[in-house]
């Protein structure tokens, strides 16, 4: 986690330089004496908090809470973006998670911070206070998507209840604790596929299990990418998607790069005599050899990136894409 701190006193400032160096992270203080303790100096703590905000996966304010509260408030969007924001009093009595407890890791953070300062940690979320599963930080330790915010919140509140919760995995998760695998109505299935789940509520946490293999004509635009490219992911989730994979002739091709920027995706491209190598039963184009010098770009990609073709070739407008499922997660 990249960790940015602020002090706002000198001697929340050396609290903060203890911190920061401990956390592997950065001090900013006020430019009045910022540089007798060693730290960055800031113009304003708006500013330092505007700039930080999309940057610093942790922020650390050394000093009173309500100050923290107040810089924060017009950036505040919601848990599963926000960074996670730590306030601990300069004497590091208590070290106090604002935001993000769960997803950001502010619990965390603070329990690290209240470690180093020899002071208590102050969590207040409801399933960490009653030791129960939290399918939040869960889901975020396995590289886990979660795909229903709303049943998400339904599961943290069944379990307060004392309702069970049930739970599934077609990769081979052993059941968490406090979870059951025994029938119920509420359940977290873990898959990357979409549609009816084992339970009448299915909340899905999708893996990272993914891969499109992508081949297109040179200058295919982005929207003939993104139509094929969902056709093809039809009944699969999107957000399970880890990668895009094609021949390294069409690493700089515009389209793809722009759909791949567009989901957050590593593009991974591979030489024709690698894709030539791939192991596995490919949809053979003579033409496409003769333009890339191997059969076919689509699947054989998508297995060179440690993929098993799961959706074979469909091919629209100028583009092919395949379907890959990773062979280990």
């Amino acid at each position: 986690m990249t960790v940015a701190v602020i002090a706002f006193t000198r001697r929340g400032a050396a609290l903060g330089k203890t911190l920061a160096a401990a956390l592997g992270g950065t001090l900013s203080a006020p430019a009045r004496f910022a540089a007798d303790v060693g730290a960055e100096p800031v113009p304003s703590l708006d500013a330092w908090t505007a700039a930080q905000w999309g940057e610093a996966e942790g922020l650390i304010f050394v000093g009173a809470a309500g100050i923290a509260v107040r810089a924060i408030a017009p950036h505040v969007k919601d848990k599963f973006t926000d960074p996670a924001v730590v306030s601990v009093d300069e004497a590091g009595r208590f070290a106090v998670p604002l935001l993000s407890g769960h997803v950001g890791g502010a619990n965390g953070l603070a329990l690290r911070v209240a470690a180093l300062t020899g002071g208590q940690a102050a969590v207040s979320t409801a399933t960490d206070v009653n030791g129960l599963f939290a399918v939040d930080v869960w889901a975020k330790g396995n590289g886990l998507a979660i795909t229903d915010r709303t049943l998400a919140k339904e599961v943290s509140a069944a379990l307060l209840d004392g309702t069970p919760v049930g739970f599934a995995s077609d990769f081979g998760h052993p059941c968490p604790e406090g979870l059951t695998d025994g029938p119920a109505e509420l359940g977290v299935w873990v898959t990357d596929r979409t549609g009816a789940g084992p339970f009448s509520r299915t909340l899905r946490l999708a893996p990272q299990s993914l891969i499109l293999g992508i081949g297109c004509r040179r200058g295919t635009e982005q929207a003939a990418i993104e139509a094929l490219a969902s056709a093809a992911l039809a009944g699969y989730e999107p957000r399970a998607v880890a990668a895009v994979a094609t021949i390294d002739l069409k690493k700089d091709e515009p389209g793809l790069l722009a759909f791949c920027q567009a989901h957050h995706l590593p593009l991974r491209t591979f030489p024709a005599e690698v894709l030539a190598a791939a192991e596995g039963d490919f949809t053979p184009s003579e033409f496409v050899k003769g333009v890339t010098g191997v059969d076919n770009v689509c699947e054989r990609a998508a297995a060179a990136a440690g993929g098993r073709v799961i959706v074979p070739k469909q091919a629209r407008n100028g583009v092919t894409v395949a379907v890959a499922r990773k062979e280990s997660l």
